[in-house]
């Protein structure tokens, strides 16, 4: 029984909470704290900050923990699966909606306008990484670490984890 509570207890915040994980939390709060009791407020309060602490999306880190205080391991999982389960079940329908139609003039018109959008924003973002890189190590670290990295991924094939573990490294050893 408790793993069903702690499945509607991260289940239902996922499918009303709009806008993700920020904006799930305190319908998670309502039903931690107020509908099933398993903690206080404060306790709620300390859980948050800590999530807010770590790296990563706070409505997986919350529900891996509070269902993991709940019901152990299985609760944790439970949990982190009631959080992304509502996005996973519109996802594949989406897709499978859209694998449906995927001959139709209408849909390969829609794919043709996202992906320069999608394009944009990942030069963005990459724009964005290169110039936080050179405010916080040179132009020279940073020009280093691109060119040897394109090589790497283009001439010589190399695995990007690889690519990823090596300027870590290099940036751990050269760049502290």
């Amino acid at each position: 029984m408790i793993y069903w509570e702690i499945f509607l207890a991260f289940f239902i915040p996922g499918i009303l909470g709009y806008g993700g994980g920020p904006a799930s939390i305190p319908l998670v709060e309502n039903e931690v704290v107020d509908h099933y009791g398993w903690m206080n407020l404060n306790e709620f309060s300390e859980v948050l900050a800590l999530g807010n602490a770590l790296p990563g999306p706070i409505a997986t880190k919350m529900a891996g923990y509070i269902g993991y205080q709940q019901g152990g391991i299985l609760g944790g999982i439970v949990g982190i699966f009631a959080t992304v389960a509502p996005s996973l079940i519109l996802m594949i329908l989406l897709l499978g909606f859209l694998y449906k139609f995927k001959d139709s003039p209408k849909v390969k018109r829609m794919t043709t306008f996202i992906r320069p959008t999608i394009a944009v924003l990942l030069g963005v973002m990459a724009f964005s990484f290169f110039s936080t890189s050179y405010m916080d190590s040179g132009l020279w670290q940073s020009l280093f670490l691109i060119i040897i990295s394109f090589l790497l991924l283009e001439k010589w094939k190399v695995h990007p984890a690889l690519v990823i573990v090596g300027a870590m490294g290099y940036g751990a050893i050269f760049i502290t």
